[in-house]
């Protein structure tokens, strides 16, 4: 449908077209919005100045039950997505998983570039842990989540509590990541997917990337951009690995739930074979979406129960 309206493509666009666009469409194609117990925006403190991210709250059946915290980063290419094109999915996360959720405003490129929104994604699992009681939260069953980008962020967030021993983060879940920032690894999907027929394209990618970094042919090979390339993968949490069949990052997807098995973490790895990049962002048009979204729902809940 997108490629059928002869609309330009995402890397044709300038970046302040390219929020309008996503943001957009995103809104027309997503699940619908759903009621929660409470929604709170704050803004905490960050490595370079505050931070806005917003709260969420589910109605509970049990009084004084500490709940999991949720940390949700947004995909959009670390440069388009934001709060908004998020909420929706943020909301559906605190009410079906039975969690709080917090869903970061990370500085975004090109104006902040890597990896200050990096820092602002750990700056707020820290915060989260150090807030945990006030906000309700158990600070033993803190989450990680994000798409896409936020899927990388997750995934960087996660390594760097255990390198800088940093908050315990009791579980990760990765929506078709991209844990390889260097555009020309050597990907099986990326050459048959990323040609522009399946909505993300190796063109869209490599625009994203230049925005991102200051100096990409030295940055990428950083474990903050690119997480698969950490050696040590031992003591990262459990994992769900989620990825999308006609995706030109399924590939890269799969090889880090295989790093994280190998290095004996329990990991699920899922793809959902009919489906296209950002899918559980279009779940109000592509059914597989919610599907996906209802998955997460059920892994949550398994996994951080108390």
């Amino acid at each position: 449908m997108v490629n059928a309206e002869g609309n330009p493509h995402l890397f044709e666009l300038s970046v302040e077209d390219a929020r309008v666009g996503l943001k957009q469409m995103t809104l027309q194609v997503d699940i619908a919005l759903c009621e929660v117990l409470e929604r709170r925006e704050l803004s905490i403190s960050g490595p370079a100045g505050d931070i806005p991210i917003r709260i969420y709250w589910p109605e509970i059946t049990e009084a004084d039950k500490s709940l999991p915290i949720l940390l949700l980063y947004h995909g959009g290419g670390f440069a388009l997505a934001d709060l908004d094109t998020h909420e929706n999915m943020a909301r559906y996360y605190c009410k079906h998983a039975q969690l709080i959720v917090i869903n970061v405003d990370y500085r975004l490129s090109p104006e902040n570039k890597f990896p200050l929104g990096v820092e602002d994604c750990y700056a707020a699992l820290c915060w989260a842990s150090d807030n945990a009681k006030e906000l309700g939260g158990d600070l033993m069953r803190i989450a990680v989540t994000g798409d896409s980008a936020g899927g990388n962020l997750s995934a960087v967030v996660a390594q760097l509590a255990l390198s800088r021993q940093g908050p315990n983060v009791a579980y990760q879940l990765l929506a078709y990541p991209v844990v390889s920032m260097d555009m020309g690894a050597d990907y099986e999907s990326r050459k048959t997917f990323g040609k522009g027929q399946h909505f993300l394209s190796m063109m869209d990618l490599n625009w994203l990337s230049d925005m991102y970094f200051t100096n990409p042919d030295k940055e990428k090979d950083s474990v903050l951009a690119s997480p698969i390339l950490c050696e040590d993968l031992s003591g990262l949490p459990p994992a769900l690995v989620i990825t999308a069949g006609h995706d030109p990052l399924r590939d890269e997807g799969k090889h880090y739930a295989e790093r994280i098995e190998a290095a004996g973490i329990a990991v699920e790895y899922v793809c959902f074979e009919s489906t296209i990049h950002g899918f559980m962002t279009f779940g109000g048009a592509i059914d597989v979406g919610k599907q996906a979204l209802d998955f997460a729902v059920k892994k949550l809940r398994e996994n951080l129960s108390d």
